[in-house]
């Protein structure tokens, strides 16, 4: 790439996640009713506990690319609110599965559900949040939108399965671990972005661009992370710093550091990705940036949010499109 950063234009002004956010902030609200009414549930548990991890502080990205990707099509209609949602519900339930996989007590800096609910309690309103969602599809009637969320869903089952695989396997390749982070990230960024062009029915060619382009965001938006869980702090990231080292994930940083460390730092990292756990995570970080480790993954970060840039050459100009353009930039230049 070339010193230029096509991703920074240092001639427009720039425009941060929550002017996003003000522009779609109508729109969000009819999604945020449409979620409050289909969390209800005759459970009182299940209700304290899903109401507490939709609450808890997330961007709301997924949903708000399901709102962006349709208007960018100049949609008329609502049913774009009943699809964010329900990619919401989605996305929230494998949030709970995860932190009780992964043993996490932080997220979003406040107390993971399964520290304050326990294990079967998140478990569980997972499941009911997986298949209220599918109740919702049903609403939908649209066999085209089924078909998408039951394949993404499968598909993230199936990226959580493989990185359980991976977790203290020091010998992961770079090309595993990016299929892992298609499937457990980035495949529901490309059914939020290919929704909006389906409802309203635009071409295949404008379709497959769209899934392109989330997959593009939701790639540089892992990488991202990986690069923040060794480069940020707690208070930023709203999680503990080294948790996937501690967890034993093999991520990109780590496999890069490998690839170019000596021997002895190779040996290291291979060692405490292993083992797990927070000992040797002052002297991870040290051979991460002297191998520019993060450098590396910043820079494939950036292209991918490049190639998702691209994609959206299918949309008409308009602001929807320039807000979907600043979201892959903001995907890169971020700190949380």
């Amino acid at each position: 790439m070339s010193d230029v950063d096509p991703l920074k234009k240092e001639s427009e002004q720039p425009v941060g996640f929550d002017d996003v956010m003000a522009h779609c902030q109508l729109d969000m609200q009819a999604v945020d009713q449409v979620i409050h009414q289909r969390l209800s549930s005759d459970v009182a548990l299940v209700n304290q506990l899903s109401h507490y991890i939709v609450n808890s502080g997330g961007k709301r990205l997924r949903p708000l690319l399901v709102l962006l990707s349709a208007k960018a099509f100049n949609y008329q209609g609502d049913v774009h609110y009943l699809l964010a949602a329900i990619i919401e519900f989605i996305h929230t339930a494998t949030l709970l599965h995860d932190d009780v996989v992964d043993e996490s007590d932080l997220r979003r800096g406040s107390e993971t559900a399964n520290a304050l609910f326990g294990n079967a309690a998140s478990v569980l309103v997972g499941d009911f949040l997986y298949s209220r969602a599918f109740e919702m599809m049903v609403d939908v009637d649209d066999m085209r939108v089924m078909q998408i969320l039951a394949t993404t869903t499968n598909v993230i089952a199936e990226g959580e399965v493989m990185q359980l695989m991976n977790v203290h396997d020091a010998e992961t390749s770079e090309e595993n671990y990016l299929e892992v982070i298609h499937c457990k990230t980035a495949k529901l960024f490309e059914a939020a972005t290919q929704l909006g062009a389906i409802l309203c029915c635009r071409d295949e060619k404008e379709v497959l661009a769209m899934a392109a382009y989330g997959r593009y965001l939701g790639t540089a938006f892992q990488l991202i992370d990986d690069v923040m869980d060794y480069s940020s702090n707690s208070e930023q990231m709203g999680k503990n710093v080294g948790d996937d080292l501690a967890e034993g994930k093999p991520t990109l940083p780590l496999i890069y550091a490998i690839q170019q460390g000596t021997p002895e730092q190779a040996a290291l990292i291979k060692s405490a990705i292993e083992k797990g756990g927070y000992d040797k995570i002052d002297q991870v970080q040290a051979i991460i940036e002297q191998t520019g480790a993060l450098l590396y993954t910043e820079k494939m970060a950036r292209q991918q949010a490049e190639l998702a840039i691209a994609e959206l050459s299918c949309l008409p100009d308009s602001e929807n499109k320039a807000f979907l353009e600043n979201i892959a930039r903001l995907s890169v230049y971020r700190s949380h």
